[in-house]
C-alpha cells in the first residue's frame, strides 16, 4: 500500500468536518459547552447523523508551530476515540492555553465533556 493511501485512511473526513464559518457561528450560539483544565467543548444537534467536529486554537496557545501541534493531537485524540463520541453532535474543540496536556488528556477530555454535552442538549422533536 503506498504511503498516500494510507495517510489518507487515516485522515478525518470532510463530512466528519466543520467546514463553514456559518456551522461555527451556530453552534457557538446555541451556548452549550463544557469544559476541564484541558479541553473547552461547545456542541449541537445536527440533523445529519453523524458527529462532526471544528477546531478553534487561538494565538494564546502560542506561535503557529505550537498551534499547529495541538491541533495535530486534536485531530489524533478524536481520530482514536471517534467511536466513544456520541453520534449526531457538531463539536467545536478549544484547547486551554498553557495547559500542557498531552495526547491521552485530550482523549480523555473528548470522551467525558461530549458524554457530559449530549446528555445536556435537549433533544430536538
Amino acid at each position: 500500500m503506498s504511503e498516500e493511501a494510507n495517510s489518507s485512511r487515516l485522515k478525518i473526513p470532510k463530512s466528519r468536518r466543520l467546514r463553514s464559518s456559518l456551522d461555527f457561528a451556530e453552534t457557538y450560539a446555541l451556548k452549550h459547552k463544557a469544559g476541564n483544565a484541558y479541553l473547552l467543548i461547545f456542541a449541537a444537534r445536527n440533523e445529519i447523523g453523524s458527529t462532526r467536529i471544528g477546531l478553534s486554537v487561538s494565538k494564546k496557545n502560542g506561535n503557529s508551530v505550537v498551534r499547529h501541534r495541538i491541533r495535530r493531537l486534536l485531530k489524533e485524540a478524536y481520530r482514536l476515540e471517534q467511536h466513544a463520541v456520541p453520534e449526531g453532535l457538531d463539536l467545536i474543540l478549544i484547547p486551554r492555553p498553557n495547559s500542557g496536556a498531552t495526547i491521552d488528556d485530550y482523549r480523555n477530555a473528548i470522551v467525558y465533556l461530549s458524554n457530559k454535552l449530549q446528555q445536556r442538549i435537549p433533544q430536538e422533536s
